[in-house]
């Protein structure tokens, strides 16, 4: 008994010296700094904005590549520290590189459409970066929810792209092996949007935190042994920084979001309408490379690679890698590995 006491009490005065020395850590840091490759605010339309990322070589592909992350969160975590930015990896490797910033929704923006992001924001974006560069066809690059989007764009726009390439993007929502995927299908979306009008990112995270609760005890738990490490702690704060960046999501856009692809699965199904045109997959005719990661557990691989045989593009690849959701983009072995045979893929298709 004495001996557990004695253990108990030797284990509380070494955590207690970590959180001092953590404190003393923490005083040293006076920003966290996220996004910091250079780039270029180059065009804007409402909240929506677009960046032109710099080179200071020339690029290996005349053709450049427009990147946009899900509307959910903010594309930072792209760039989120220079050891582990997806942009700067994409940058060395040789490509030329636009990025979406979606911007944060108010109120006042609670009746954009899906119509109103993919026929207006993406595609004029789209439309920018073809004529500042000269060019018929741009290279596509989306991750998670935005990779749904790019889908459907690619679908009603094929002669604008040379190619597309998605990352841990849902298409089939008919599954039910995740818990998001479950909810999804039995929430009150009208009651939602038309009391709140946009959907605040608070609302969303605490959804998404709820799917794997384990995750936010050995989050904390893990970084107790990196209290005394400057650059691990800033790692961790950059992490915590981008998650509580959080912007709302605008109402009607995301009625349609949940009703027609998550509840009804209108998409996979051939049954999807945009601005009354109907999304035939099989219009989706450029050259595809679909990412997921294995150990997912936000998007289920099944609902990623069901898009595979709908799709109309006869050059299309898959690459299974090994890591969670988040990790695919940011973790050290897909900076290594995934990010330069993605970059190279992409060159590699950019031939006429």
């Amino acid at each position: 008994m004495n001996w557990n006491a004695s253990g108990i009490m030797e284990e509380m005065n070494n955590n207690l010296q970590k959180l001092v020395k953590g404190y003393e850590t923490l005083q040293t840091i006076d920003e966290v700094d996220v996004a910091v490759t250079p780039k270029t605010l180059v065009w804007q339309c409402d909240k929506v904005k677009m960046y032109h990322y710099k080179r200071d070589t020339p690029a290996k592909s005349k053709i450049p590549v427009l990147v946009s992350f899900a509307m959910l969160n903010r594309q930072d975590v792209l760039d989120l520290q220079q050891d582990r930015s997806l942009m700067k990896k994409l940058l060395e490797q040789g490509l030329d590189i636009y990025i979406m910033d979606w911007g944060y929704p108010t109120k006042a923006d609670r009746y954009l459409t899906m119509e109103d992001y993919i026929d207006g924001y993406m595609n004029d974006a789209v439309d920018f970066v073809r004529r500042h560069n000269h060019v018929d066809k741009i290279h596509m690059m989306s991750i998670c929810q935005a990779g749904t989007f790019s889908m459907i764009y690619a679908s009603l726009y094929p002669e604008k792209l040379q190619s597309l390439t998605t990352y841990v993007a849902p298409f089939d929502f008919s599954t039910n092996k995740c818990m998001l995927f479950k909810w999804t299908k039995y929430i009150d979306i009208d009651t939602m949007v038309d009391s709140m009008g946009v959907i605040p990112g608070e609302m969303i995270d605490e959804a998404f935190g709820m799917l794997k609760p384990s995750m936010n005890i050995s989050k904390y738990l893990g970084v107790m042994s990196s209290l005394e490490d400057k650059e691990k702690m800033l790692n961790f704060l950059r992490m915590e920084h981008w998650k509580a960046d959080l912007p709302a999501i605008a109402g009607e856009m995301y009625r349609k979001y949940i009703k027609d692809l998550f509840r009804d699965n209108k998409l996979i199904k051939g049954e999807l309408e945009l601005g009354g045109r109907k999304v035939d997959l099989k219009n989706m005719t450029v050259p595809y490379l679909n990412v997921y990661a294995t150990e997912d557990t936000i998007i289920p691989n099944e609902s990623t690679v069901a898009i595979m045989p709908k799709i109309g593009s006869k050059d299309k690849t898959e690459i299974a890698f090994p890591g969670g959701h988040i990790g695919v983009f940011v973790g050290s072995k897909s900076q290594k590995e995934l990010a330069p045979a993605v970059a190279k893929w992409v060159i590699e298709h950019s031939k006429n």
